[in-house]
């Protein structure tokens, strides 16, 4: 068949899966925004000292058994947690707490994958505003789109793999990943190359430039998150020795990556009906 091509109706199921630290400003909002489009949404909550926990506590009173959240100190068991769904017909969602998704967009995008038009993909990317700053007293958001910026939506076909294991420092990065027979990880579809932002399914905020933890003082410096502190290229380190002196925390490429292309403002009114 085709890549992309619509096939006979499959039976999917959607498991989300978000790993956080400190993400009390938006964590609500992500949850809120992803959650109604998955099966089960399991979160790791990598001990975070803000007010992260009570309120996912509050949540999982209020979703019941499709909110699952585990206390965890290591980073990677957000990776265990969903290594069992290799090799079924899942569709595993990584949602970050700075991510805010269009959930009636995801609801249209679930009725596509139960369609089968992208069962011979490995995974999916979908449009992003990577947003500056919300526009005071209107609906729109300011920031920068992609494309021109890369994608960092993460939707991934584990029927596609046997298994995806080895040295995995948080959910879905790194590691070795074993595919079934058909499958390879160049089969990734970027949905946003042909869709406008306002006309797209799959599209998501992506707060990236704004603090998400009520510990966060300086709106102007986002923090580093776990791949930076993981991944010691030399930049990262001059970036880490800078915040140590005094400087600027935000890593250097997160301007290079999410800043790229002009200065744009964007309708943001579908996010708005999952806000707390």
């Amino acid at each position: 068949m085709e890549r992309g091509a619509p096939g006979n109706a499959v039976r999917v199921k959607i498991v989300g899966i978000m790993l956080v630290r400190n993400e009390d400003r938006f964590v609500e909002w992500a949850i809120r925004s992803a959650i109604g489009v998955c099966d089960e949404f399991l979160v790791c909550d990598h001990e975070s000292s803000d007010e992260t926990t009570a309120i996912l506590g509050r949540l999982t009173q209020e979703f019941g058994p499709r909110l699952r959240v585990r206390r965890c100190r290591d980073s990677g068991e957000s990776h265990r947690m969903i290594a069992g769904y290799a090799g079924t017909d899942t569709w595993v969602f990584g949602v970050d707490g700075d991510e805010i998704y269009d959930a009636a967009g995801l609801v249209r995008l679930r009725r596509r994958l139960e369609a089968g038009e992208f069962r011979a993909w490995w995974v999916l990317f979908g449009n992003v505003l990577n947003v500056r700053r919300f526009v005071p007293g209107t609906t729109l958001a300011e920031g920068h789109l992609a494309p021109p910026c890369r994608s960092m939506t993460k939707l991934y076909n584990f029927a596609a793999i046997e298994n995806w294991s080895g040295r995995i420092v948080e959910r879905l990065h790194g590691g070795e990943i074993r595919f079934r027979p058909g499958y390879d990880a160049s089969q990734r579809h970027n949905l946003q190359d042909n869709t406008a932002w306002a006309e797209a399914d799959f599209r998501c905020l992506h707060l990236c430039f704004l603090p998400r933890s009520s510990r966060d003082a300086d709106a102007s410096a986002p923090r580093a998150n776990i791949m930076d502190r993981h991944a010691l290229t030399p930049a990262k380190l001059l970036a880490r020795l800078r915040a140590l002196l005094g400087g600027p925390t935000a890593p250097d490429w997160k301007e290079q990556k999410y800043a790229r292309g002009p200065l744009v403002s964007e309708d943001i009114a579908a996010f708005l009906t999952t806000r707390p």
